[in-house]
């Protein structure tokens, strides 16, 4: 039994007869549906505890009665808050599937916690996800969606409080005839651009299409907002406005398959110029333009401007879209402003004062992992604030590390890749682009020591395109996407002076033609600095460093975590057998390539190693020391290294580094029927309960060649965990 039940029928007034033997159905148990037509491409998640009504009212809309079937999600374990959770679920990652477009609107979606839900019901999820994908109903598995722009930018959704406290003001400002603009701040990872499309759907969207009800006054309250805006404006225009070309383009892709919204929807700023909007929502207003280091983009330049009867010499692009809307929401951060050809932050600072103008805040980081600590740390690093007693960058969340060999940090940048995916090296612009020009495809554009490596092949969507992982990125093909790891390489243009303790710029290494025609040299600075922050924060799990100049690397090693190519082996301090006094100063070191059968039974005191425990360990009799051959654990514990365990007696072991036997396996490296590897289990859930189904034993290396072990649940009897992992021996 998989504890859980699918059940199809046709969608039409027959159904109700078939209701009739449905267990779920007819007895009230809250369950979730999928409406769907294969035809057309659409689809309906919902959730209810009436069934039939529900399948009665769904059948009167006029969006929903074209749908032609229905599949039924039901389990004795549902409760109101599991088949909320589950509906909003499926609402993510059925629209970041892409298999249909979704009716539904975005409010509604439940972000609450309640009794099981990560230990069982996000397990059910699971479950109930790959049978959808077995019947059809969807293509990709949860890790793929968990990585594409479309789910990343989904307008589906479940915003955190400050945002919603955003789309509030947003809304009423909206509505409000005393107000023209409404400026929404925030740094990067902030969550400028998901509120921005939520925005921008929500106004799109049907009302007849919200979950009513479901979450109380707040939701009303809403609703209530987009009615007024809608009455106010019965036949609203909006246009999406991204001025980068490369994340337009994606943009445009995430709109296209969005139900009520069109990749038309998605314009640059010269298109502005061509009619009239009731509401402009501006992504990225940072990187709108002025007339000045724009390059062949002039002559456009300058027929918008007259087309708007402005100075093409004075005009710019913030001017423009504020001309051409009755209301502007303006997306902005002026830390992300890096070439001289971005609106000046003057002209959003006269803005900001215009009485006609609300701003609004967003503050909590939504991206990296790292959290606002993380962000502020970047902050003070580049601006050379960090007292000298802060130490290194320590965080359980984010992996922060300085690397003293690009090849490496290129390297650890494929293996995250190959592990989780979006794992890109970018880098500043400090050597020129040989290989865009014919005939010069196959150059090495970038040489640092005996690495060669080559720029970007494509300008549109870089991140997403077939080569990227061996290719090197720049600030303009990764400007408002997220990764998981970025690999960062400060070039030559960026130093640090160890005298006046600053940070300097070597304008001769820089080769952005058009960058570096600022009116100063500190507003070069202030560009190539913000590159860098603004690179430094994409990436969700992890931020990787190598800087080309020695002084930097210096600077950066005396705040950041030190990566080292080859670990020291730490040494442990084994006693005489006349100073051993067990358990209290001393563990017994097993050998696992000797033992057999019961492990460190029948062995004789005087037959055992002994060795010091570390100083914080307060020791019992279940621990023991093992020396732990090869590579396959090198990224916590070394080759060779002593490592300390814990006799295992029972309980949670998901995600924890254990020491098994396993009679049908001969590990290689240990040469015995002992592993050491990272525990996992694969769940199936019946009504008597969870049963494994397999059991997974993950190898933790920097070398891509160590696979997984998986054992199967005929396998299980085989198979017994010895000990949990403790810490290595030094």
């Amino acid at each position: 039994m998989r504890g859980f039940s699918i059940k199809q029928h046709d969608f039409n007034p027959g159904l109700f007869d078939e209701l009739k033997t449905d267990h779920y159905a007819k007895d009230l148990w809250p369950i979730v549906y999928i409406l769907s037509d294969n035809t057309i491409k659409e689809a309906y998640v919902g959730e209810t505890t009436d069934t039939y009504a529900r399948m009665n009212s769904h059948l009167k809309s006029s969006s929903k009665k074209r749908l032609t079937s229905v599949h039924l999600i039901g389990s004795p374990k549902f409760n109101k808050s599991a088949t909320l959770d589950i509906e909003s679920n499926l609402i993510k990652y059925l629209s970041g599937d892409g298999n249909f477009k979704l009716l539904n609107g975005n409010l509604g979606l439940a972000n609450h916690n309640y009794y099981q839900k990560p230990d069982v019901y996000w397990h059910l999820f699971k479950s109930i996800w790959d049978e959808l994908r077995t019947e059809g109903l969807a293509r990709h598995s949860l890790e793929h969606i968990d990585n594409s722009d479309l789910f990343k930018y989904s307008p589906y959704k479940s915003l955190r409080y400050e945002q919603v406290t955003a789309l509030q003001v947003m809304l009423k400002g909206i509505l409000n005839e005393q107000c023209k603009t409404v400026l929404m701040e925030g740094g990067a990872g902030t969550g400028k651009t998901i509120l921005a499309i939520f925005l921008f759907k929500l106004l799109a969207t049907d009302s007849e299409d919200f979950n009513y009800g479901d979450f109380g006054d707040q939701e009303l309250e809403f609703l209530e907002l987009v009615e007024q805006i809608k009455i106010k404006y019965p036949k609203l225009k909006m246009g999406f406005v991204v001025p980068m070309s490369s994340f337009r383009a994606t943009m445009k892709q995430v709109f296209k398959n969005i139900k009520g919204l069109k990749a038309s929807m998605v314009i640059g700023p010269a298109a502005v110029s061509r009619e009239k909007f009731d509401i402009l929502i501006v992504d990225e207003a940072h990187r709108l333009r002025r007339r000045k280091s724009i390059g062949a983009y002039i002559g456009a330049f300058n027929k918008a401007a007259i087309r708007l009867g402005l100075d093409p010499n004075e005009a710019n692009e913030l001017e423009w879209v504020t001309l051409q809307s009755g209301k502007t929401i303006l997306f902005y951060d002026e830390n992300q402003s890096i070439k001289p050809s971005d609106v000046d932050k003057g002209e959003f600072k006269k803005l900001k004062a215009n009485p006609k103008t609300i701003v609004e805040k967003l503050r909590s980081q939504f991206r990296v992992l790292g959290g606002n600590d993380y962000v502020d740390f970047i902050d003070k690093l580049m601006q050379c604030k960090l007292p000298e007693t802060t130490g290194t960058f320590n965080s359980k969340a984010y992996e922060f590390v300085l690397f003293d060999s690009v090849g490496q940090l290129v390297s650890e940048i494929k293996q995250r890749d190959k592990e989780c995916g979006l794992s890109r090296t970018v880098a500043g612009f400090s050597w020129d682009w040989l290989s865009n020009k014919e005939g010069q495809e196959h150059v090495k554009d970038i040489k640092i020591g005996d690495t060669e490596l080559k720029w970007n092949a494509v300008t549109e969507d870089w991140i997403n395109s077939a080569n990227a992982v061996n290719e090197v990125g720049c600030i303009h093909t990764t400007q408002g996407y997220d990764l998981n790891y970025a690999g960062i390489i400060f070039g030559h243009e960026i130093s640090y002076d160890k005298e006046s303790h600053r940070i300097v710029i070597k304008k001769e290494h820089y080769k952005d033609s058009t960058g570096r025609q600022t009116d100063s040299a500190e507003q070069l600075k202030e560009y190539i600095v913000n590159i860098y922050k603004t690179m430094m924060l994409r990436g969700i799990k992890g931020t990787y460093l190598y800087a080309c100049d020695p002084d930097l690397r210096d600077y950066l090693a005396n705040y950041i975590p030190l990566h080292r190519s080859e670990p020291e082996i730490p040494q442990v301090q084994f006693l005489q057998l006349e100073e051993v006094i067990p358990y209290e100063n001393a563990i017994p070191v097993y050998h696992l390539d000797a033992a057999a059968g019961e492990f460190g039974e029948n062995q004789k005191v005087s037959e055992l190693d002994w060795v010091k425990p570390p100083k914080f360990l307060r020791v019992t009799q279940d621990h023991f020391a093992c020396r732990i051959i090869g590579e396959s654990m090198n990224k916590v514990i070394p080759n060779g290294s002593y490592a300390v365990f814990k006799r295992y007696q029972g309980g949670a072991r998901g995600g924890q580094i254990v020491l098994v036997e396993y009679t049908d396996l001969q590990d290689s490296e240990f040469g015995s029927c002992y592993t050491v590897k990272e525990y996992q289990s694969k769940k199936s859930v019946s009504e008597d309960g969870w049963e494994h189904e397999s059991i997974i034993l993950k190898p933790l290396s920097t070398h891509s060649d160590y696979q997984d072990i998986v054992i199967r649940e005929d396998q299980i009897a085989q198979f017994r965990v010895i000990g949990t992992f403790e810490c290595v021996l030094t």
